[in-house]
């Protein structure tokens, strides 16, 4: 051996033995990490993965969830295949599920199983509604003896429980995790990257611990028209972004009530109440018209304009930009009226204040402005004509059109059509 053959293979040696204890180092400090901070991991099948990842990424103490393939044998796990087994009810497929890492010290193990437990129908077999084959069976795969012990307790008393709610055996196979493949990439995090949806709510309203809540009381649901929206127990990204861009800014005069699914008692209701959110529209405590999933505010306002306005000139105005006749009679009614607030006829929002309307002699309100960050302007070249059209910012619906210059002084004439108005006296608003 050559004395620069020997050198290599000198540094060589140095630089394995350097790597070999950085390596050992690194595995010993990411141990301790670990046991400090008490991380484990356990494997939950409910269904589909979509909506449990997310659900299970809300709770306080989890630290990663991540939708997989896990509990079965004899073949590549992915979705193709998996999907294919399934059709075919081969017990040896492997199941949906999500890998949860979690800090003990802040979210036990029983609270998650609990939460697993409740969160989906563990009496269906191979099946979540209608997600029907093995891959969407309940399954649940520890990864400790811990585990192991505390989810067959805790199958036991949610199985009496479930009994005396009037549901059937337990379904949910309960074993140690062999091996856990990640599912493809599109799958992960697929609530937010589809934003528009809704969240499988397949939980019997069965609790391990009854919260204390008032009785729920739907008398006042049974008369006139009502907006009932229901909402998920466990969370559901599809719902709260529903409250944040509609219902929250919602002040109609058509009264709109969040209920769960087992919070129906006494109405007539026809559409499948399985995803949050879902909107119902009721007249008397019966359903007139149904809707599954997320609505942006758009599709949810033309909803309730054909619930509320009807086949009516209000309705046509509202969303086919049609125009009062002049000096109709909403306008005769709302010319004269007292001090107070033009709102928007759906969402109720503050658009107009009687302090700025003035007698224009056309026909149709105007007013000088809206009430500030009220309304949108869109440029208009109907009918061979270069206008400004106003469109409530709540709704969307169509107001009217701007005027520059037409108002009293020279300001701008706001003409707007009254029959997508509402008026509230100044000390009502």
């Amino acid at each position: 051996m050559t004395a620069k053959n020997w050198l290599k293979l000198a540094t060589c040696s140095v630089l394995f033995s350097v790597a070999n204890y950085a390596f050992s180092l690194e595995t010993e400090q990411a141990g301790d990490v670990q046991a400090t901070m008490h991380l484990e991991t356990i494997v939950l099948g409910s269904g589909c993965f979509w909506g449990a990842e997310k659900r299970y990424e809300a709770l306080d103490g989890v630290i990663d969830a991540e939708s997989g393939y896990a509990g079965g044998k004899g073949f590549k796990a992915n979705y193709r295949n998996i999907t294919q087994q399934s059709r075919r009810f081969d017990e040896n497929n492997y199941a949906e599920v999500v890998q949860v890492t979690f800090n003990s010290t802040i979210i036990s193990a029983e609270a998650l199983l609990k939460n697993y437990f409740e969160s989906h129908d563990p009496t269906q077999k191979n099946r979540q509604g209608n997600d029907i084959g093995t891959q969407y069976r309940s399954i649940i795969l520890t990864t400790t003896a811990e585990q192991a012990n505390l989810a067959t307790q805790l199958k036991a008393q949610y199985q009496t429980k479930l009994t005396a709610a009037g549901y059937g055996d337990i379904k949910t196979i309960i074993k140690p995790l062999t091996e856990f493949f990640p599912a493809e990439e599109y799958h992960q995090d697929y609530l937010v990257k589809n934003p528009n949806g809704y969240c499988p709510d397949h939980s019997t309203g069965v609790v391990f611990e009854k919260p204390t809540e008032e009785e729920i009381d739907n008398t006042a649901l049974l008369t006139g028209k009502q907006i009932v929206v229901i909402d998920s127990r466990a969370y559901c990204p599809y719902c709260e972004k529903f409250k944040k861009e509609v219902s929250n800014d919602y002040k109609g005069s058509i009264n709109l009530t969040y209920r769960k699914a087992d919070q129906l008692d006494g109405l007539t209701i026809k559409t499948p109440t399985w995803a949050t959110p879902t909107i119902l529209f009721l007249e008397d405590g019966k359903e007139v018209y149904g809707r599954q999933g997320y609505v942006p505010a758009g599709e949810f306002y033309k909803a309730l304009g054909a619930f509320k306005l009807g086949n009516s000139e209000a309705y046509s105005v509202a969303f086919n930009a049609s125009t009062d006749s002049p000096f109709c009679k909403q306008y005769d009614i709302f010319k004269n009226t007292p001090d107070g607030i033009f709102i928007d006829k759906l969402s109720g929002v503050p658009l107009f204040d009687t302090r700025d309307r003035f007698k224009s002699g056309t026909g149709w309100l105007s007013f000088t402005h809206p009430v500030k960050d009220t309304v949108t302007l869109h440029e208009d070249n109907s009918y061979g004509m270069q206008r400004i059209e106003i469109k409530s910012k709540s709704s969307g619906i169509h107001l009217g059109h701007l005027f520059p210059g037409e108002g009293p002084k020279g300001q701008d004439r706001y003409c707007i059509n009254a029959t997508v108005l509402e008026f509230v006296a100044r000390n009502q608003s």
